[in-house]
């Protein structure tokens, strides 16, 4: 029970690795997990899977990129749990999905959800984990915040790195205060359901020829590596990238 008696806040957990980060946070002895998106039937769905898991499950509609939301949920969490324990700032869309490169409707669209998301939500999960008395931050980043790739719209590769950079900041700050900020960095995983081209058969195909296991990876593998950094197991872990992407990045 690597979560025992801890409350968990998973953004964009309705479906994919956000979904199976909660179900495994559950399972690992999570007290409660909330579960937040903005897709309320899957969200609901999610939450009432967890309770039957033996957590205390809830969902709650969150735009990321909207900071009073993320005050008012954090505000929810305390009144309702009294601490947070684990923060996943899983949401996020990807760049494949925008064929004119230099659209800036698309950077806009990219860098609020996938950094300034990201950004509010350890602002407001460190205020919570300072009364807390720490805990564990784990940002979803992504191969594409460490190289960059000539299919993808550059807002992906550069949210996805402010990412990156953001954490170890954070990590470097707020590591007296028992507060531990970690990215987690995906490679080709199921697509997402904001995925345009690399949802395509054939470039998947070719994307697995630099894959050294040769495989795709999946959800739950992701959900294993933020169980890790969000458990205990890693008390002496901040501020670290960790890359679950079958050897990609180490080619």
């Amino acid at each position: 029970m690597r979560l025992k008696g801890k409350v968990a806040l998973i953004t964009g957990a309705a479906g994919g690795m956000g979904a199976e980060t909660a179900r495994l946070f559950a399972r690992e002895g999570a007290e409660a997990v909330v579960i937040c998106d903005l897709l309320d039937a899957e969200g609901a769905q999610v939450a009432a899977e967890i309770s039957r898991a033996g957590a205390r499950g809830s969902y709650h509609r969150l735009d990321v990129t909207d900071e009073p939301g993320w005050a008012g949920l954090v505000d929810r969490v305390m009144a309702d749990h009294g601490r947070l324990d684990v923060l996943v700032n899983n949401a996020g869309i990807s760049g494949s999905a925008f064929p004119d490169l230099y659209a800036r409707d698309a950077w806009d669209k990219l860098i609020g959800i996938n950094a300034t998301g990201v950004f509010l939500g350890c602002k407001y999960g460190v205020a919570a984990m300072r009364k807390s008395g720490g805990g564990s931050i784990v940002n979803l980043s992504s191969i594409s915040g460490i190289v960059g790739q000539g299919y993808l719209h550059p807002g992906y590769n550069a949210s996805t790195g402010a990412v990156r950079l953001l954490t170890k900041s954070l990590a470097a700050q707020h590591a007296k205060e028992s507060i531990r900020v970690n990215s987690v960095h995906p490679g080709l995983m199921p697509p997402m359901r904001t995925s345009g081209t690399t949802a395509d058969p054939a470039h998947r195909a070719k994307t697995l020829e630099g894959i050294p296991m040769g495989r795709p990876g999946r959800a739950d593998e992701v959900a294993s590596a933020i169980l890790f950094l969000a458990s205990d197991e890693a008390s002496y872990i901040t501020g670290a990238e960790l890359a679950v992407d079958g050897g990609w990045t180490a080619v």
